[in-house]
């Protein structure tokens, strides 16, 4: 019975649909997440085998369909049938503080109904806003090639979002306290300040250097963000999810973290011992008890599971299987400790009211999310929640389970999608300062190209799995596929041999001129282009969008090879040949134009270069742009080529 009027309470459809805007009420959408006490789920399952529980439900649409005034009088109904069973509850409903609800007094019944359970909406209207966020990057070190795909992910998501007409926002910056980065700047023998500022500012030159082109760049030493943790803080505290309470565990000095069983591995020492290292670092642990401020993480299982219950939640779908096993295990789930005694770790920012306290790194680090888009201000609303959030796989733990149960804890929904990617290794080694093989993207761009190097990671890549970076490999994919395949096609086209008049001609008008199978193949291939291109961008997965863009340009020199233009050139005398010299160069040029504005999310700088070259104007450079013009019905007129070099991509020397 008591289940019965928790699905009524989801499904009510007089709660109201709309969806907020400024100056309006905020109204309960589609989706609940619930939190209860472990004991609750065998009380559901008891609850099931009551008499009316199937009586109840049944009537759950008839109920819609009722008054307000009606609905109250059966609710009170059944409220007297469950005091008089005494079915018990351990929580109270709480509501998100900041949302504004209609029917009040509606509610306020409701909630003293269902006392047992706490119940938080998340919105589920479309937005025309899209928030992308990178990982900040931790300045305990430099950049290397890692970083550097993290960001070209991001930025490439955030473009495609852009052309498909969303407004977009997309944050990155540098993650800057913890023991870590003391211990770095006292090696470097700088004050921390000075080298946090000298560490951050290589991680801005990289995205600058790489057209990253981040809306806000956020470093957890500024001043605003200090005043947001405090605030979030302050909010968790106050909904009763933070207590003082003695911590014992794990705790690794690198990781800076106390560490669960899942996190730690056995290890034998060159003297024999046996000693718990951990899984990421490999460092030692040692066991800790202390006096901490701990976050009620365990209350929050099944507000997990509801999330990942959209398995868009978590990208690829590997990573939603392994979170989804962490979280129905448990063992992640214990309460977890969020601050650390000052005299420990002295670099971070202080508990509110208790500067004898460090809040927990990784708990200042994760609002950045929030601080970078103004939050607790209002202007934060535009864009929150995060569609897609670009993470590592070694943190995944840290944003696919404390950073939700945070989020939920403070009344804000998470994120949309966490895009979970694998790492880099060099030569098939992992990267290591040890091993001496870390890839400064620095270094590497001065030998393949800034175009070439986002390129490759790009097209390399494959989220599921770790990539390999081998310089031969970058040297023969930027070669044969942006100098030969692409390159070669725009210089076959619009060399003066061939093209004197520099003239695009229209596509629409040059579609039924050849009939040979390279020009049917080649129509076929522009057809669905930019269908197949979008399926695979919104998998995330740039290196299918690259293989059908390369598959579509083979199959453009190959219609060239057969018709040979030049051939075609000399023949001035025959109307025939200089029509199918027309039609060559504009079925040429035209996967080229298509080519150039699918790529251009993941080589911005190379596809805006080609673009210009075809005259293609800014406001024509849409998702929606990206479909055949020959398909189109209405007549398009012959365009000249844009003045510039037509070699967009040099072949890197040995």
């Amino acid at each position: 019975m008591a289940v019965s009027l928790l699905r009524i309470g989801r499904q009510l459809s007089w709660l109201g649909r709309a969806k907020y805007t400024k100056g309006s009420t905020f109204t309960l959408c589609q989706r609940f997440i619930m939190t209860t006490r472990p004991k609750l789920e065998k009380v559901l399952e008891n609850l099931q085998k009551n008499p009316y529980f199937d009586k109840y439900s049944q009537k759950i649409a008839k109920l819609q369909e009722t008054s307000p005034e009606e609905f109250l009088q059966r609710i009170e109904e059944k409220e007297r049938k469950i005091k008089e069973e005494k079915v018990m509850f351990p929580a109270l409903i709480r509501y998100p503080v900041q949302y504004q609800w209609p029917f009040k007094s509606y509610i306020w019944n409701l909630n003293q109904l269902l006392k047992p359970n706490m119940r938080r909406c998340y919105i589920n209207y479309p937005s025309n806003n899209q928030y992308v966020t990178t990982p900040i990057f931790y300045v305990n070190a430099g950049p290397h090639i890692g970083h550097l795909y993290s960001a070209v992910l991001a930025d490439s998501v955030t473009r495609f979002q852009s052309m498909l007409g969303y407004t977009t926002f997309m944050s990155t910056g540098t993650d800057e306290h913890g023991n870590k980065v003391e211990r770095a700047a006292r090696d470097a023998n700088l004050p921390i300040d000075k080298y946090c500022t000298q560490i951050s500012q290589k991680f801005r030159d990289m995205c600058d250097k790489f057209d990253v082109g981040y809306s806000g760049y956020i470093r957890t030493t500024e001043t605003r963000h200090r005043d947001t943790v405090h605030q979030f803080w302050n909010t968790l505290k106050a909904g009763g999810h933070i207590y003082l309470g003695k911590y014992s565990g794990w705790y690794c000095e690198s990781d800076e973290a106390f560490l669960t069983d899942l996190d730690l591995t056995e290890k034998k020492t060159a003297s024999g011992e046996i000693i718990k290292v951990s899984n990421e670092s490999g460092h030692p642990v040692e066991w800790t008890e202390e006096n901490n401020y701990k976050f009620r993480l365990s209350n929050f299982q099944d507000d997990l599971k509801h999330w990942l219950k959209d398995e868009k939640a978590v990208q690829p779908s590997k990573y939603h299987k392994i979170l989804l096993s962490w979280i129905e295990d448990g063992a992640c789930l214990e309460d977890l400790s969020v601050s650390r005694p000052r005299r420990r770790v002295p670099w971070g920012i202080a508990v509110p009211q208790d500067d004898t306290h460090s809040i927990y790194v990784w708990l200042d680090a994760l609002v950045n999310y929030l601080t970078v888009i103004g939050y607790p201000e209002e202007r934060y609303k535009k864009f929150w929640p995060p569609s897609v959030q670009v993470i590592g796989k070694d943190i995944l733990k840290f944003h696919g389970v404390y950073w939700p149960a945070f989020l939920i804890a403070a009344g804000l929904e998470p994120p949309k999608t966490l895009l979970c990617h694998s790492h880099w290794t060099v030569e098939s080694e992992k990267m290591s300062k040890s091993k001496g093989n870390v890839v400064s993207p620095f270094e590497a761009a001065a030998t393949f190209t800034e175009d070439g190097l986002r390129y490759f990671l790009l097209r390399e890549a494959v989220p599921h799995s770790d990539a390999n970076y081998s310089a031969v490999k970058v040297q023969r994919i930027v070669n044969s596929e942006l100098a030969d395949t692409l390159g070669n096609l725009i210089s076959r086209c619009t060399g003066k041999t061939v093209n004197p008049t520099r003239e695009i001609p229209n596509p629409a008008e040059c579609s039924d001129v050849l009939k040979s199978d390279s020009a049917k193949s080649l129509l076929r291939n522009l057809e669905t282009l930019k269908d197949t291109a979008e399926k695979s961008y919104k998998e995330y997965n740039l290196h299918h969008v690259v293989d059908a863009v390369m598959s579509t340009l083979h199959s453009a020199n190959q219609m060239v090879d057969y018709h040979k233009p030049w051939q075609l050139r000399k023949e001035t005398n025959n109307p025939e040949s200089i029509n199918q010299l027309k039609a060559v160069i504009s079925l040429a040029l035209e996967a080229a134009r298509i080519s150039g504005l699918i790529l251009y999310p993941i080589v911005p700088k190379m596809s805006s270069n080609l673009l210009d070259y075809l005259s293609v104007p800014p406001e024509n450079r849409t998702w929606e742009d990206a479909r055949s013009k020959h398909l189109n019905d209405s007549p398009n007129e012959s365009r000249q080529l844009g003045q510039g070099n037509t070699i967009l991509f040099r072949r890197i020397r040995n």
